[in-house]
């Protein structure tokens, strides 16, 4: 007797059959595998009949997932698990049997993201520090300065990169030495900048005014800080690849990221002592709960300390 168009483990034994035919790797359709069985076999207690694929709703799902609980599963796991259902239900949807994705429906367990490596402040200087520049018997390039000023700002004030390009010549307070900051949702914040991110803004800025059009393009209302070599607001892919490839060339390290070096300005200020909801105010965040994950590397340095030093840490 021929199987049910609707029953489930036919329909999974269709499913992989197509993973196959679309060149999945072979270790992908393994996990996929392993999964829907796992899911057949829960609905099929004691060699009963599995529920019609028609009749799968987010409730059940969600049974599913609670069971991988109760089995020592992770949310890890049970994502993944969730990650497979939704490609099988799809599949089902693609084949004309299904009218909707039931797994879509539910929520993904939340998987807790491990932090990024935080260069030390001495690795973030070097790389700073070790920027090119032009000799000093030639005419600075205006690239190798602005290249700079941008490295500055990111770590100086833990910009974010859509912050930075969206600075204007106006938003500077440069007696005061602050500037005004467009962060998310149009919320306004000040946020300081300190002695080398002034000298390396002034060098660019004067780089700029040297040029044919400089003094129009300085002098316009809301000039942008920093411009690409048409003159045009520089671009956040463009600040990117410029972080990208010092950190190649200086560190050998091709995912640096202009990000990481806000990360690094937040934990660097939290290490020596600075309170975290001022960290919460310069960085922008508005919720503390945000900040509070730079606390954890923090924390780590804080317990190698205590480890090394205190007679009843062993």
């Amino acid at each position: 007797m021929l199987p049910s168009p609707h029953n489930l483990n036919a329909q999974i034994e269709r499913f992989l059959a197509s993973l196959v035919r679309a060149n999945a790797s072979p270790l992908t359709v393994k996990s996929y595998g392993a999964d829907m069985k796992l899911f057949a076999e829960y609905f099929t207690p004691l060699g009963a009949s599995a529920p019609p694929v028609t009749e799968f709703e987010p409730l059940l799902i969600r049974e599913f997932m609670a069971d991988c609980y109760r089995r020592g599963n992770r949310n890890r796991s049970v994502a993944r698990r969730l990650s497979t259902l939704r490609a099988f239900f799809g599949f089902l949807v693609k084949e004309g049997i299904l009218p909707k994705n039931p797994a879509k429906l539910v929520a993904t367990p939340k998987i807790p993201k491990p932090l990024p490596p935080v260069m030390t402040a001495e690795q973030t200087n070097s790389l700073i520090d070790n920027l090119p520049e032009q000799p000093k018997d030639q005419k600075p390039a205006q690239k190798l300065l602005r290249d700079r000023m941008l490295f500055e700002l990111l770590y100086g004030c833990g910009l974010r990169v859509g912050e930075l390009v969206g600075l204007n010549l106006d938003d500077f307070d440069w007696k005061e030495r602050w500037v005004r900051v467009r962060g998310k949702g149009r919320k306004e914040r000040q946020v300081p900048f300190g002695k080398k991110a002034a000298e390396a803004m002034e060098r660019y800025i004067e780089a700029r005014r040297s040029t044919p059009r400089g003094e129009h393009d300085l002098a316009t209302e809301a000039a942008p800080l920093v411009v690409n070599n048409r003159g045009e607001r520089l671009t956040t892919r463009s600040v990117e690849r410029v972080v990208k490839y010092y950190g190649q060339m200086l560190t050998g390290d091709p995912s640096l990221h202009p990000h990481s070096l806000r990360h690094a300005y937040a934990t660097h200020l939290l290490t020596e002592g600075a309170d975290l909801r001022a960290i919460q105010e310069l960085l922008g965040h508005a919720s503390l709960a945000t900040t509070q994950k730079y606390t954890q590397l923090s924390l780590r340095d804080l317990m190698e300390v205590y480890d090394r030093s205190h007679p009843k840490a062993t």
